[in-house]
């Protein structure tokens, strides 16, 4: 059963405000903590001075009974207060941009770990589509607050409680024994806000992936006139995430009250101890006010922190999540070796595969060898394994056990974009793009000339789809035939302008009338070069060089169909 990352036994555990593993993928997160400490440190003598500057002038003020002295500073004051806005402006820029190029980086590395790491767990559609919009969109404010103030409660009630130190060592002291007892209430705080956090973002992906499956099931649920039952269910779902979520707001706006309380009684305490000296003449007016003003500054970082701390619990679950899926990478990545020149032959020797968690291989102990020009069919009942062989010839998925060999070199150890380029791809459920038919089937081969597109629509037997025709749903508008010979004549533009030397197809003539599959596969045949098609249809095989008979897996040996060749660990070979 699919489970959702970072909440298996496997998941990974929080690692603390800053993941190191962000560290060591994203440069940016590297510059952006540099600037933050360098932003922050210039914000701390930003406050020091307009606190003087605001002592120095009431206390001349006061002394001289005149308004002068507050005139004399104003300019300075105003020159104050716009460095602080202005760095406060450049912290939110700089953590914007970082989230950005994290994002960015992050959601390419899950995209990229799901095509290239096959043994990466099974994510259902819906999970990850929340985890790499709604789920790492939590890092806008996991590094526009969060990060920037953390920094800012370490550099400013350092440089702060310096000179308080300075002016009053009697205050310094005070904040010195209460200012810990903010971090120690945050952790507590942070402890119940983490586990609240994942449940939270837990019920949010279920509720997307509940979403997701009754969309894509609705013609279904409503042929059968279950469409509306499934109302209750998405509702208790919604439900669900809004108990949630409102659990962690609670916790959330508590913590943050618990904060403002002890700070404003550490303040208080400050306060007063300035007042009695004050009017016992043991402090001048303008170092207690000083210092009044500056001890709710070296509070209020850290009260920040705890006021911003669901953005960071929220961008940890976000990061585990994509993490779980990047990180599980349990086959070290190969060293490329050099790619064969010229025509090579595909060995497949005893090969398995099994899937996680099944209880029989979906192949076993299968040796093939398809030269090159020679077109072989695979045959067999459903749920013999013939996809998985596609899916092992592409790369998308690692053989339990066995070898595939390309001209003599192990697949695995061969640049995997640059094989991929070598291949003709059909799906058995092709997936077109917003635009026109010839958008389509240029992907084949990005810059083909009108005529070579036309060319291979003809060849797939799809000479009566125009190539100028809209298709903004998608290919929705298509026919189950018109999608699949599209979709052939993309690969096959690939074969003719794209440089591929393969053919993969999985049931490409599946939906096509007699006529249109023969034309079909004679443009297949046309272009002479070799490949592996699945398919049940006859005209196909009988159209084959050779015909592969993969027999159903029953047990721990795949079983081989009775033999009128040479059998091949699980395959009937009909030549």
């Amino acid at each position: 059963m699919p489970t959702e990352p970072g909440t298996g036994p496997g998941a990974v555990r929080a690692r603390g405000p800053v993941d190191p593993r962000l560290l060591r993928r994203a440069r940016s997160v590297r510059r952006f903590l540099v600037l933050a400490v360098l932003i922050g440190s210039a914000t701390a003598a930003a406050v020091v001075g307009q606190a003087w500057l605001i002592a120095s002038a009431v206390g001349a003020g006061f002394a001289e009974r005149s308004l002068t002295p507050a005139l004399a500073v104003l300019p300075g004051l105003v020159l104050v207060i716009m460095v602080r806005a202005g760095l406060n402006w450049l912290t939110h820029t700089v953590g914007a941009r970082a989230a950005a190029a994290v994002k960015s980086q992050l959601r390419l590395e899950i995209m990229t770990a799901r095509l290239s790491a096959p043994d990466t767990p099974e994510v259902p559609a819906g999970r990850l589509v929340t985890m790499i919009t709604g789920g790492l969109d939590a890092l806008d404010g996991y590094f526009a607050k969060y990060l920037p103030q953390l920094v800012l409660a370490v550099t400013v009630p350092l440089i702060i409680g310096v000179a308080i130190l300075a002016a009053d060592p009697v205050s310094a002291l005070i904040v010195a024994l209460t200012l810990p007892l903010i971090p120690l209430f945050m952790i507590l705080v942070g402890w119940m806000t983490q586990a609240l956090t994942r449940r939270r973002f837990a019920a949010q992906s279920r509720l997307a992936h509940h979403f997701a499956d009754l969309v894509a099931g609705l013609p279904t649920l409503q042929v059968f006139g279950r469409a509306r039952a499934q109302a209750e269910g998405l509702r208790r779902s919604g439900e669900l995430h809004r108990r949630e979520t409102l659990r962690t707001l609670r916790v959330a706006l508590l913590s943050a009250l618990v904060l403002e309380v002890l700070a404003s009684l550490s303040v208080a305490l400050v306060a007063v101890g300035i007042g009695l000296r004050v009017v016992e003449g043991d402090l001048t007016l303008t170092i207690g006010l000083f210092v009044l003003i500056l001890a709710p500054e070296a509070y209020l970082p850290l009260r920040l922190v705890g006021a911003h701390y669901h953005d960071s619990a929220d961008g940890v679950a976000a990061v585990e999540q994509a993490f779980a899926v990047i990180d599980h990478r349990p086959h070290p990545e190969p060293v490329a070796a050099a790619f064969p020149l010229g025509a090579s032959t595909i060995e497949l020797a005893e090969l398995t595969v099994r899937y996680p968690d099944a209880d029989h291989p979906a192949v076993a102990d299968v040796d093939l060898v398809i030269n090159p020009g020679e077109l072989v069919a695979l045959a067999g009942p459903s749920g013999s394994g013939k996809s998985t062989l596609l899916q092992v010839l592409l790369g998308f998925r690692r053989p339990t056990a066995g070898t595939v060999r390309i001209g003599g070199t192990a697949l695995a150890d061969l640049d995997q974009d640059r094989w991929r380029a070598q291949l003709a791809w059909v799906p058995q459920q092709p997936a077109l793009i917003s635009g026109t038919v010839a958008d389509n089937v240029e992907l084949g081969a990005p810059g083909a000339p009108p005529g070579r597109i036309r060319a291979a629509l003809l060849r797939a037997g799809a000479q009566d789809i125009d190539p100028d025709r809209p298709l903004p749903a998608a290919g929705a508008e298509l026919s189950a035939g018109e999608l699949r010979r599209v979709a052939l004549a993309r690969a096959l533009l690939k074969i003719d302008c794209g440089g591929a030397r393969w053919l993969l197809l999985d049931e490409p003539t599946a939906g096509l009338d007699p006529d249109t599959e023969l034309a079909a596969i004679a443009g297949v045949r046309e272009l002479g070069v070799g490949g592996l098609v699945v398919s049940h249809r006859a005209a196909v095989l009988d159209a084959a060089d050779r015909i592969v008979a993969l027999a159903g897996s029953s047990g721990d040996d795949q079983v081989a169909c009775p033999s009128t060749g040479s059998a091949n660990g699980g395959l009937d070979d009909h030549r």
